[in-house]
């Protein structure tokens, strides 16, 4: 007489552990439907669909180019400032997706977390692979703008995936660290936005170009000096960037990477080589986190 299928028995995690990557394999298929009823939910009954994708970057990109160069007379190297700001803004806004919807994705699922058992990594995981569609269709129009101002990419261009990696890992890391802090304290539903909008702007790579800075590695003594020593005052962003601020923002050494690698610029390569050592780091923290307080969402939630 057979008995049936042989039980399986889930059991919470204990102490520490970062991923388990044979589990998460195991449920790859959920993962699939999950980021696939997400893109359908996001564009569900609006009338523009996925072009809201590309609209949101173009119309940032126009605002930037009106306020920083026209007004600021931002340098943007040797590129059209409209591609130069764009190509950053696509990967902020990828980033910025990614952050917003993992960290409300956790409570977002409560429904579902509460009945059945699966990995909770995959529900911050499916709402980061909605905003990589929205990347790819942005990226799509930046190709149009790349051959509309007659720019071109190098060699350089196959280093535009690590650019594009980093930020997925920076983003998975502040994700589901901020995703599993939301589960007890609501309260970062409404401050993560805003928190996102001061990252943007204390990220200088996005809308000014960084080459002088980048070039050499100045203490922050020489950099105040040489400021001071100036006949014109040094704006708010460069005046972040020369002293120092930058290397606690990973974003910014990534976003200029990715610009360098698109536009054939120079690739900040020791800035961009912390900002990868960074980026692990935070995906480890989220992760430890997130895994240590998983075990309690179906009873918070």
């Amino acid at each position: 007489m057979s008995s049936g299928p042989a039980a399986t028995v889930y059991q919470p995690v204990s102490g520490w552990q970062l991923l388990n990557v044979r589990e998460l394999w195991k449920f790859r298929e959920l993962l699939w439907y999950f980021t696939w009823r997400d893109v359908k939910v996001r564009y569900k009954q609006t009338v523009l669909g996925a072009a809201w994708a590309v609209l949101q970057p173009f119309m940032m990109m126009i605002v930037f180019t009106v306020l920083f160069r026209r007004v600021a007379n931002v340098s943007s190297g040797d590129a059209a400032y409209p591609v130069f700001v764009f190509t950053g803004l696509i990967l902020w806004q990828f980033f910025a997706s990614c952050v917003t919807s993992a960290s409300n994705s956790v409570v977002n699922n409560g429904s579902v977390i509460t009945k059945v058992y699966f990995p909770r990594l995959l529900v911050p995981l499916a709402s980061m692979g909605v905003a990589l569609l929205d990347f790819a269709i942005a990226a799509g129009l930046l190709v149009v703008l790349m051959l509309w101002y007659g720019a071109s990419p190098g060699i350089s261009l196959l280093l535009a995936p690590v650019a594009i990696g980093l930020c997925l890992m920076t983003a998975t890391g502040v994700g589901a660290l901020i995703a599993a802090m939301n589960v007890s304290f609501r309260d970062f539903r409404y401050t993560v936005p805003f928190l996102v909008q001061l990252w943007l702007f204390s990220t200088p790579s996005v809308y000014m170009d960084l080459s002088e800075f980048t070039a050499t590695s100045p203490t922050v003594e020489q950099s105040a000096t040489q400021a001071s020593e100036q006949s014109e005052p040094v704006s708010a962003p460069l005046a972040a960037a020369k002293w120092g601020f930058v290397h606690l923002n990973p974003m910014t050494a990534i976003i200029a990477g990715f610009r360098g690698a698109v536009l054939d610029q120079p690739i900040p390569n020791w800035l961009f080589l912390q900002a990868g050592v960074t980026s692990l780091t935070l995906m480890i923290i989220g992760l430890a986190v997130f895994r240590r307080a998983e075990s309690q969402f179906a009873d918070i939630v």
